[in-house]
């Protein structure tokens, strides 16, 4: 009865929600083996899990490179009917690895990138081939003593030449990959060719899977979802236009506290504020990406002989105003940031919000040309909007000196110990506190001047490239407001060298 008794008796626990809690016995060896096997297959798992979901959510946000991945095996199964059909077999032999080692080294993301690997590989196998072959017969001809010494003299002048061309930036930008192929197959074909009898048969093989599998790459990368790298530039430039003038929008909007202007909360903000970041980084890419749009025939709006320098022309300009973006965000964001008063922020705080949003105005318009690859009919009612703000907030600036004395005087007055207080303090303070807001008026100028010379890299391209032209109904529609900002303009003018009138 005694032992039946304990063997029921249980240890409960209060817990401060007011339910007690059993107390479990603590388990042996084998138990805790288990319960440490399940904790590292729980956490195998969902690390297991997180990487599938990353994986998902790339190729969702991305589709065309799941695309790409589709057309990789595509080619590969394709070229691989050389091993495994064996009439092909027989004809290519061993020789057929070279096909699939084309399509594995060659086949690329974009189309002008295929093209340009594709190209170079067969040119510098042709021209190598050719070559080993030649400097083989000369060097049977001189005999047996000769022929490793010619052999060894041609493949050290030939690879030499070779690198060193790879030096030239000409050579360098377009023809590295055809330059280290050369290298490659002319010393195989060098070496090799010492030891084998049937050379020329061995060099008309690998050069004919070498085209085949190059072939093979072009058609698949063209004819299946092709991705054209003009249109991916085309696309990073109009990018790059949008997150520009939304980072100086934020920027400004930020530093005067207007954040109802957005309708945005705090952190996405912030992420427009950051925008410029990618601007400053692109460089790599479009460089890349014009270097093989040059390969590309002619697709969709961009003939064979498109302007792709010109898109490198916009990126640096757009790149010199991202730098003063920049330099903006980094002195709104000092930790030392000293207040200016009020009416001097409120004086020159409206119109730094004109010139941003104008500027924005204009940034926004050339890049609706860049997506249209149209004309743009208010282009230039745009840019005189925004040097009519830039020539606001610089006669704003020019009459700082005298708010700085109004501001000093209300200072003294109010002040209740005027006597003990030097003038000089007096005067000297008000200016210290507005030199962060005067930093940032003369960024926002010569922001402007860097979108003036992006407003000229554009209409540069769009004569060059034929953009369409804009309609002349819009641009008689637009045609008074100028006339009426260059009229401001211009009495301003008169107004600064004659004050009596």
């Amino acid at each position: 009865m005694e032992k039946e008794a304990s063997s029921k008796l249980e240890w409960r626990i209060n817990v401060p929600e007011g339910t007690s809690k059993r107390l479990e016995p603590e388990s042996g060896l084998v138990g805790k083996i288990w319960l440490g096997l399940k904790g590292s297959m729980g956490g195998l798992i969902s690390k297991v899990w997180r990487v599938l979901e990353k994986v998902w959510n790339l190729g969702v946000a991305d589709p065309r490179k799941v695309i790409h991945c589709i057309k990789v095996g595509l080619a590969l199964s394709t070229v691989s009917l050389l091993y495994y059909m064996r009439p092909l077999y027989d004809d290519f032999g061993g020789n057929a690895m070279w096909a699939v080692m084309t399509v594995v080294v060659v086949f690329e993301y974009t189309v002008g990138a295929t093209l340009s690997k594709c190209i170079n590989r067969a040119t510098g196998t042709f021209l190598a081939g050719a070559l080993g072959v030649g400097i083989h017969w000369v060097a049977d001809q001189s005999g047996d003593k000769m022929k490793p010494i010619i052999l060894g003299i041609s493949v050290f002048l030939f690879a030499s030449a070779a690198t060193f061309s790879r030096f030239i930036p000409a050579v360098k930008a377009r023809f590295d990959y055809g330059a280290m192929i050369f290298i490659l197959t002319f010393s195989f074909i060098s070496v090799s060719g010492f030891r084998v009898v049937e050379l020329f048969e061995l060099a008309q093989q690998r050069l004919s899977t070498i085209g085949i599998g190059t072939s093979l790459c072009i058609l698949v990368t063209m004819l299946f979802c092709p991705i054209w790298a003009g249109c991916e530039l085309h696309l990073l430039i109009y990018q790059n236009m949008e997150k520009l003038a939304d980072s100086l929008d934020g920027c400004v909007v930020e530093y005067f506290e207007d954040n109802g202007k957005l309708n945005t909360s705090e952190e996405d903000l912030s992420k427009k504020v950051q925008g410029y970041k990618c601007v400053l980084n692109s460089k790599a890419t479009e460089e890349s990406m014009a270097n093989f749009a040059k390969w590309e025939p002619t697709h969709g709006r961009f003939n064979f002989r498109h302007p792709w320098k010109q898109y490198l022309k916009i990126g640096a300009s757009l790149r010199n105003c991202a730098y003063y973006i920049e330099t903006l965000n980094s002195s709104i964001s000092s930790e030392i940031q000293a207040q200016a008063p009020p009416c001097i922020t409120k004086h020159l705080g409206d119109k730094c919000l004109r010139v941003s949003s104008y500027s924005t105005n204009v940034l926004k318009e050339l890049a609706l040309t860049i997506k249209k690859m149209k004309k743009s009919s208010r282009i230039d009612f745009r840019v005189a909007e925004m040097n009519f703000a830039v020539q606001e907030l610089q006669d704003a600036l020019k009459s700082l000196p005298s708010q700085l004395i109004m501001s000093s005087l209300s200072t003294v007055e109010e002040s209740t110990e005027a006597q003990a207080v030097p003038t000089e303090t007096a005067d000297v303070a008000p200016v210290i506190m507005v030199l962060p807001l005067v930093t940032v008026v003369s960024l926002l100028a010569e922001i402007a001047a860097r979108i003036g010379e992006v407003v000229d890299a554009v209409e540069e391209l769009a004569n060059v490239a034929e953009f369409k032209p804009a309609k002349d109904r819009k641009r008689r529609q637009n045609q008074p407001n100028n006339k009426l900002i260059s009229d401001n303009l211009n009495r301003q003018t008169i107004s600064r060298t004659n004050p009596q009138v």
